[in-house]
């Protein structure tokens, strides 16, 4: 896998974000692979798509790239925040791909986030712009890019260096797991998951999460039983093999 953009490919743009744009998607279809089924290649969309980027022929999945200088950070800018909202409550959204690059226009990092790990709280909304823009009023968005559970976040290449194709389809079947048109379960799954990303621990007890209920309780106001709920989040975990029960109230993470 060559990690250098070709330049060549965007001598025509003047644009510093459009050259960008062109080459981080032109090496995305010229080098990757399908993290979902294992594709050998995947394709540039049609332009001016609402949705996404690319997409595989082989399994049908779509994709979207989203790309920064350097490092990745918490937030990521995305589109126009109203469409975002639509594509996740519509179930509608498409797998993310986001790149992190160099100066001298190397990747760094490429990751894979699955679509089912998208929830209307890890969007952002932005201020609309002034009545003196020339998109007067218009509304954008950012992913919170620190709020996604590690587990969907997918590493292709890491500090410029690549990730087993097998370590990469084994994971992302994994996850797979976890998918549900539900928003309000795919909500409280992310929560928990974050919750106990948090505990520094690997084994960890019942009431170690239920030190975050107060936490929860502020995302999900309508829930009047916190401690029964993360009870069942915990055996949706636990029976999707992402965490072990070991007895006495106390958990083991798996991964």
């Amino acid at each position: 896998m060559n990690l250098k953009f070709d330049e060549s490919v965007a001598v025509n743009y003047k644009s510093a974000s459009q050259k960008i744009r062109v080459m981080s998607e032109s090496w995305l279809v010229n080098n990757l692979f399908c993290p979902c089924c294992g594709n050998i290649h995947i394709d540039k969309m049609k332009n001016n798509l609402p949705v996404a980027d690319i997409h595989c022929e082989n399994c049908g999945e779509i994709f979207e790239l989203k790309s920064k200088k350097n490092f990745i950070g918490s937030k990521i800018v995305d589109g126009a925040y109203h469409t975002m909202i639509e594509r996740i409550t519509g179930n509608l959204n498409p797998q993310l791909f986001i790149m992190g690059y160099s100066e001298n226009l190397f990747v760094k990092d490429l990751i894979f986030v699955p679509k089912f790990f998208f929830s209307v709280d890890i969007i952002e909304r932005r201020k609309p712009l002034s009545e003196n823009a020339r998109r007067a009023g218009w509304i954008g968005c950012n992913i919170l890019y620190d709020k996604i559970p590690e587990q969907g976040k997918i590493n292709i290449i890491r500090d410029g260096k690549e990730i087993e194709i097998e370590t990469i389809l084994n994971w992302y079947n994994k996850t797979k797991k976890l998918q549900t048109p539900d928003l309000n379960l795919r909500g409280w799954m992310l929560d928990i998951l974050n919750c106990i990303n948090k505990i520094k621990s690997e084994t960890f007890s019942l009431q170690d999460v239920y030190k975050f209920s107060d936490f929860l309780k502020s995302k999900h106001c309508s829930n009047y039983n916190i401690e029964a709920k993360i009870r069942q989040q915990l055996q949706f975990l636990r029976d999707k093999g992402f965490i072990e029960f070991i007895g006495r109230g106390k958990y083991r993470k798996v991964i």
